[in-house]
């Protein structure tokens, strides 16, 4: 089966290298490289490394590896002849789901995996820069400091902020250093415009669209859920005429149909970027309640920019969630404003429980990775605050006897960065 990838994959395919591991091992990389030039650059370079470790490693040593995989797969009854090499099916996902031997196969591919991405993680490490991400929660947020970021405060330190006079300059002076009205780069936009800037290594997402107008180098990759209202109630009403019109009620047919709903160029700058256009329409298609919901929407970009992009510069803010309104709540993949005339009201409480836990969330996915754990900068902010939450290593310090001014914490994280 012709798989458009790299020379270097290719060059392994060509060897035989995935004909020699286990079939379910080959069958799901095989899936996940069909569309080589939708993922990101990170993603490449993963199964480019992962498949060079296997060939150029002692053949007894990858047997050894796989041993305990080649055994489930017999116990599951995987053959040459019930189970293709080059293309991954829902029957084949049946089979393995339905299989009594499912949790020995899930333990033998962790196995795998655990000794795998062991080396290639002391290669990442090799090559760590610093990288930084900041939280921001909006000003409606009125809980006292001491009930904010409770699930990571331990892991941080609470430093004392210095707020400007003019609220309107919190964010901008946090995130420039300057004043709004002087209209100075972001330190996202600093980081794609430097030298050492990596393919799609700045994000900014957000549920309102206040950042998107702060950062403006072409460069940068912004998702804001408010601007993407558009094609996100294009979508709603795409996918309930699919289902309903052309009758398709499973996924076999749903999958390929839900693939054509990309972006437009009027309803996202991403639209002429095949993999961000393609990341936008997973992300609203794939996450759970992220078509519907802002800061749900903001936290599942988040993550999946984290796995798969692997940012240097991240600025994720959330917003407010309405409270659910009668009926409509019901209704998946529904414009709610439609289908319910109630007015919206702000859900506070429910928001800020909500953004507790997605703090969380966040932090953690990034230290699920190498790229991260030991030189990653993370300012959690409540926009107007006399204080926020610093987590970092050692070497990265905001702690002062004084209040800093939003200023100096802008120009520390600038220093950390090298831009």
């Amino acid at each position: 089966m012709a798989v458009v990838t790299s020379q270097t994959i290719q060059r392994l395919i060509d060897s035989g290298l995935f004909e020699r591991l286990p079939a379910t091992f080959c069958t799901y990389f095989y899936d996940q490289i069909q569309e080589w030039d939708l993922l990101f650059p990170a993603e490449q370079s993963y199964y480019e490394r992962l498949f060079t470790l296997l060939a150029g490693s002692d053949g007894k040593a990858v047997e050894g590896l796989f041993a305990p995989l080649r055994e489930a797969e017999r116990l599951m009854g995987v053959t040459d002849a019930n189970w293709p090499r080059h293309e991954f099916t829902l029957q084949q996902v049946g089979l393995i789901n339905r299989s009594k031997h499912y949790t020995e196969w899930r333990q033998a591919v962790a196995f795998a995996f655990s000794r795998i991405d062991t080396i290639l993680d002391v290669q990442v490490a090799r090559e760590g820069r610093p990288r930084l991400v900041v939280v921001i929660s909006p000003v409606e947020i009125a809980a006292s400091p001491e009930r904010l970021w409770t699930r990571l405060s331990a892991r941080g330190e609470r430093v004392k902020l210095e707020p400007p006079r003019n609220a309107a300059d919190y964010l901008p002076l946090l995130l420039t250093g300057a004043p709004r009205g002087e209209s100075a780069p972001t330190l996202a936009d600093l980081h794609a415009g430097s030298n050492q800037a990596a393919p799609y290594g700045a994000w900014v997402i957000e549920a309102g669209e206040t950042l998107s107008g702060l950062s403006r180098d072409s460069r940068v990759d912004r998702l804001s859920y408010a601007r993407l209202q558009p094609y996100r109630l294009r979508l709603m009403t795409q996918v309930q005429e699919v289902i309903e019109r052309e009758r398709i009620k499973g996924s076999t047919t749903l999958g390929p149909r839900l693939k054509e709903l990309k972006a437009l160029p009027d309803e996202s700058e991403l639209a002429k970027d095949p993999v961000l256009a393609e990341f936008l329409r997973s992300t609203l298609l794939r996450g759970n309640g992220t078509l519907l919901l802002a800061n749900t929407f903001v936290e599942w970009a988040t993550v999946n920019a984290v796995r798969r992009a692997r940012p240097v510069v991240t600025i994720a803010s959330f917003g407010l969630r309405n409270q659910l309104k009668p009926f409509s709540s019901l209704l998946i993949d529904a414009d709610q404003d439609a289908a319910s005339a109630a007015a919206a009201r702000p859900d506070l409480e429910g928001s800020y429980l909500d953004l507790e836990m997605f703090y969380q969330y966040v932090w953690q996915e990034y230290g699920k990775f190498a790229e991260y754990r030991v030189n990653t900068a993370f300012l959690f902010v409540r926009e107007g605050l006399d204080q926020l939450l610093a987590i970092g290593p050692p070497d990265f310090r905001l702690l002062e006897t004084r209040a800093l001014p939003l200023a100096s914490v802008f120009q520390r994280a600038k220093e950390w960065l090298g831009v």
